[in-house]
């Protein structure tokens, strides 16, 4: 990654500048800025800021000023800065102690990464006392070291990146500090020579791992001798890739879509949902409900569809037609309906599919069924499944070990049901679409109580999921479905991987989208601003969500809840420096495929080391940035890919793919239609200065 150092230009300059490139330094002790001017600057920035602002440079241009003024003056501008939104903070070593512990609280505080920076403008010291000033930058607060020393001959900068060779700096060998050190020098050090010697180290730092390197914008704006301009540097770093730069306005949620035409064909009167886009999961909702004896039609608003849904008024065994329902490949239909069909139907009642869905396991379906008094048949706990009888527990405990949404259905179902009822459910997973449920049928007039329990971490993290064990539900009897008139949600699913292509390989804008929703894969933003992507969105929750090119580090995420995430994810991983690691594997064996193996597949086919830990249920990634990757000829490898049939594989291949040394193959781009039937094409308009080309087979 490319940091284009800006200086001594007041507030429009900076602004102009800003589009032309990919990162920025802001020296904050040339630039003509008032303390509005810094906070207008970066907090609306669309790509990774770094603030500095030298003491010495400071003093020299304010010699009337005494050392604490000066501190003052540099501490105020960074502290706006960071506030503002500022990615990082650069504070040279010679800083006071007082300063940097302020400096320090307000970048934790505010999200940003604390740079200690050290300068030798009159040569390079010896390995032993590089070291120890990068030990002493780490002990007082680094999230990153930059080491910039001037070197005199090849031999000086060989020196400098020599520490990169030498894990003992970070992980407190040689000190004893290790309980104030990170794990890894992966991505935490930028180590480079000035001066026309030094010149090649400004590059090979990032194949050494540094998260990012800094040059000029233009001929005789250098900050220092020897900088590259950062359009030459730039050019090194994208020889034969892709780009990528996305504007796109994702389709309606099908997993929000699924809940709201089940809601609407149960309810009395006519529904109008808003804003409906079709893909195959979404359209065997609506052929479910034309069964259950709903009216369906489509009308255009514009560039929309709205669905308008005239409901059968549903009550417990209202449905003496209903024997059998076909759920197309949806295994949350398949859960949904189990129970709602159940409640329905006057008597038993088959739930069939196809597709992939033929080979999916039900696990736990029959045993929680039956704890609710309702007969199931199924062979080997795969569709075709038969469901005899209506809920009657009053009070009913179950695992949600397999996920949330035979819950869902459950608590769709036991609004209908002729007595009171309370389900408490054991290690709830998917908690968000839990919630999504509730949300929807809050809409449609129904009421479900809840309530989160845990131990004493999860009182104290204030209702972290990841800590949630239990989950007690509260249905009041002979609830009906009332008409709803609302928009469906975009789909935070299917942004998935235009953010993620936008974060590695270039930019993305992406429309439709609500900051505020209970989708559980809106936990993508976490899990980017954890890898160091640069995220903005301005407006309001509805407002376009900006993704830019930023360095990535290594990350920990926990996507238990939001397992739909992995294989992007799984990629991301592969382009953040470092080992990164993601728990809740367990929840991907009976997906469309087994996406555990698929990802391991993949990526080992790639190049990626990676391993899976059944027991800490953890997927262990090891990556590197695109210019390591580039700098190193250790992109990742192309070839002849299978999706093993599952749209979120497709997703993930093709992000993959910007960063392939080679054509990438996907012997099965259909299966996308179940989700995201234009997302190929909508994947592909996207890509830019294709050198290395793709190859596509059905």
């Amino acid at each position: 990654m490319v940091c284009t150092v800006l200086q001594n230009r007041n507030l429009d300059e900076l602004l102009q500048k800003l589009d032309f490139c990919r990162m920025a330094e802001i020296r904050l002790d040339s630039c003509k800025l008032s303390l509005d001017d810094i906070d207008e600057l970066f907090s609306t920035a669309e790509i990774p800021l770094v603030a500095t602002c030298r003491l010495s440079e400071v003093a020299k241009s304010h010699p009337e000023m005494s050392e604490i003024a000066v501190a003052k003056l540099c501490e105020q501008r960074l502290s706006k800065a960071i506030e503002a939104g500022a990615n990082f903070v650069d504070l040279e070593i010679e800083a006071p102690k007082e300063m940097l512990k302020r400096i320090k609280k307000s970048c934790q505080e505010n999200g940003a990464l604390l740079i200690r920076s050290f300068h030798d403008f009159r040569g390079t010291d010896s390995p032993e006392a590089l070291k120890a000033v990068v030990e002493k930058c780490v002990y007082h607060g680094a999230d990153i070291v930059k080491i910039a020393t001037t070197a005199h001959s090849e031999a000086d900068a060989q020196t400098v990146l020599s520490l990169y060779d030498d894990p003992s700096i970070f992980t407190g060998n040689s000190s004893g500090r290790k309980e104030h050190t990170p794990e890894t020098t992966e991505g935490r050090l930028i180590a480079f020579c000035m001066g026309d010697a030094g010149r090649k180290s400004r590059l090979q730092c990032l194949a050494k791992g540094a998260p990012f390197t800094y040059a000029a914008l233009s001929e005789g704006e250098s900050a220092a001798p020897g900088q590259w301009l950062a359009e030459d540097m730039q050019s090194q770093l994208e020889r034969g890739l892709n780009a990528f730069d996305a504007d796109v306005l994702v389709p309606s949620s099908k997993s929000y879509v699924q809940r709201a035409v089940i809601a609407a064909a149960l309810a009395k009167g006519k529904s109008l949902l808003r804003r409906y886009t079709p893909c195959e999961d979404s359209e065997s909702a609506i052929a479910v409900a034309q069964e259950l004896g709903a009216s369906v039609v489509r009308k255009q608003a514009g560039d929309d569809t709205d669905l308008e849904i005239t409901g059968i008024g549903a009550t417990e065994a209202c449905l003496d037609h209903l024997t059998s329902l076909n759920v197309g490949e949806s295994g949350l239909l398949t859960r949904l309906m189990v129970p709602v069909a159940s409640e329905l139907a006057a008597g038993p009642v088959t739930i069939d599919g196809h597709k992939t869905l033929k080979g999916r396991k039900l696990a736990g379906l029959k045993d929680i069924m039956t704890e609710f008094g309702v007969e199931v048949e199924s062979e080997g706990e795969t569709i075709p499944v038969t469901v005899k009888g209506h809920l009657n527990a009053t009070n009913a405990e179950i695992s949600g070990e397999n996920g949330s949404q035979l819950v869902s259905g459950l608590l769709m179902a036991m609004p209908l049901a002729q007595r009171n009822m309370s389900l408490l459910v054991e290690n709830p997973k998917s908690i968000p679409y839990t919630f999504m449920t509730a949300d929807v049928l809050s809409k449609f007039g129904v009421k479900v109580s809840n309530e989160m329990l845990g131990d004493r971490d999860f009182l104290a993290s204030d209702g972290d999921w990841s800590l949630c064990t239990e989950m007690i539900f509260k249905v009041r009897a002979g609830q009906k479905y009332s008409a709803a008139d609302l928009d469906l949600e975009g789909d935070w699913s299917s942004a998935v991987p235009f953010l993620v292509a936008g974060a590695v390989f270039g930019r993305a804008c992406v429309d439709g989208l609500n900051t505020a929703s209970v989708q559980a894969d809106l936990a993508i933003m976490d899990v980017l601003m954890a890898a160091g992507a640069s995220i903005t969105q301005l407006d309001s929750d509805e407002g376009e969500i900006h993704v830019r090119q930023s360095p990535l580090m290594a990350f920990d995420s926990d996507l238990s809840h939001c397992p739909d995430l992995f294989p992007v994810v799984a990629v991301l991983a592969a382009f953040c420096q470092g080992r990164s690691r993601l728990y809740g594997v367990g929840r991907l064996a009976h997906k469309e495929s087994d996406r555990a193996a698929a990802i391991c597949e993949m990526l080992g086919q790639m190049g990626v080391e990676v391993k899976v830990d059944s027991e800490q249920d953890v997927m262990e990634i090891v990556g590197h940035s695109l210019g390591w990757r580039q700098l190193n000829h250790k992109l990742l490898k192309g070839g002849r890919f299978t999706s093993h049939h599952d749209h979120r594989m497709v997703m993930a291949l093709k992000v993959a793919s910007l960063g392939a040394d080679s054509p990438v193959e996907i012997d099965d781009l259909s299966c996308v239609a179940k989700s995201f039937p234009t997302f190929v094409e909508d994947f592909e308009d996207s890509v830019i200065c294709t050198t290395v080309s793709e190859t596509i087979s059905e």
